[in-house]
């Protein structure tokens, strides 16, 4: 069905899924997850209109591309040559730029009941990034789990890293610092005030970033988590009965508990909902310490990520 039209008279499409006691809508505008239902009950932040996604939102359900979290500087240096990208959080760039990939409808080219392919193609020089990439997102419900499924490909070197954020609440509503989280993660990368990663990760153990046992968003650290962890399993988050299990191939998860949500400019205020972006590291292009995110021509960028509903 249609969901609305761009002022360009682009029109955008909402496609629904089921399967068992799950139900979704997905909109090709910014490859939205709008809605996540499970026995009945929305488990994610969505928006009523698309207005509201033009204009009001913070990457609500989005996939952020090409490049998810943030690039010191808006700069980056690849095989001898610089390149500058928008800088719309402070001095660096997030989420791919002032029109990434959340901005932009994508184009159906799969399509059951249970599940919806995605493409965009990002023409070189988009948002400062170098090569045409042609990425594709799939969506399937199966077995009480939302399946995420990535791939990337370019005609020139460049650098990319695709994530889904959507914002979580297990309880369909109210705020999230009861959901109690635990991750497979003894290591965390601190970061600076820019919120760019410092170096090397950390060990979490002595830390508010210890969620090797179970913690609730809000016992420490006032619930302001903003951070990527290293993983080296799941991660679980329980609230009431519901418990989601997300496991990845990616090697990190940026964990945002959704402190900075301003319920002036958006439907939802402080910790409405938090994040479980799965992804390659802050500032990798950046930072050869971290693990590659360079694709180059020929290469295929694919990950996965699952969202288990127990």
């Amino acid at each position: 069905m249609i969901f609305g039209t761009l002022p360009s008279g682009q029109q955008v499409e909402c496609v629904e899924l089921s399967s068992g006691r799950l139900r979704a809508e997905v909109l090709t505008y910014g490859a939205v997850i709008r809605t996540l239902e499970v026995s009945g009950v929305n488990v994610v932040l969505g928006l009523d209109t698309l207005d509201d996604y033009r204009t009001r939102s913070r990457y609500f359900g989005a996939v952020v591309g090409r490049y998810g979290n943030r690039i010191a500087g808006a700069r980056f240096t690849l095989d001898g040559a610089e390149y500058t990208l928008p800088a719309n959080n402070g001095p660096n760039c997030l989420h791919g730029g002032v029109e990434g990939f959340d901005s932009k409808v994508w184009t159906i080219t799969e399509r059951t009941g249970s599940s919806v392919t995605l493409t965009l193609t990002s023409p070189d020089g988009d948002q400062g990034f170098p090569g045409t990439l042609t990425a594709s997102v799939t969506y399937t419900l199966a077995d009480d789990a939302l399946r995420i499924d990535y791939t990337a490909e370019s005609d020139a070197p460049t650098v990319v890293n695709l994530t889904n954020h959507s914002y979580f609440n297990l309880k369909g509503g109210g705020d999230v610092l009861d959901h109690v989280v635990q991750m497979a993660s003894e290591h965390y990368l601190p970061v600076d005030d820019d919120k760019i990663p410092t170096g090397e990760p950390a060990p979490v153990k002595g830390t508010p970033f210890d969620f090797t046992e179970p913690h609730a968003v809000g016992e420490r650290y006032d619930g302001a988590y903003d951070h990527c962890f290293v993983l080296d399993g799941a991660v679980r988050v329980t609230a009431g009965d519901l418990t989601m299990e997300v496991t990845t191939t990616e090697p990190g998860v940026q964990f945002y508990a959704g402190g900075m949500l301003d319920g002036a400019a958006t439907p939802f205020g402080p910790f409405a909902g938090l994040c479980l972006e799965t992804q390659h590291y802050p500032d990798a292009p950046n930072q050869p310490q971290f693990p590659s995110t360079v694709l180059r021509p020929g290469e295929r960028r694919t990950s996965t990520t699952t969202y288990a509903f127990i």
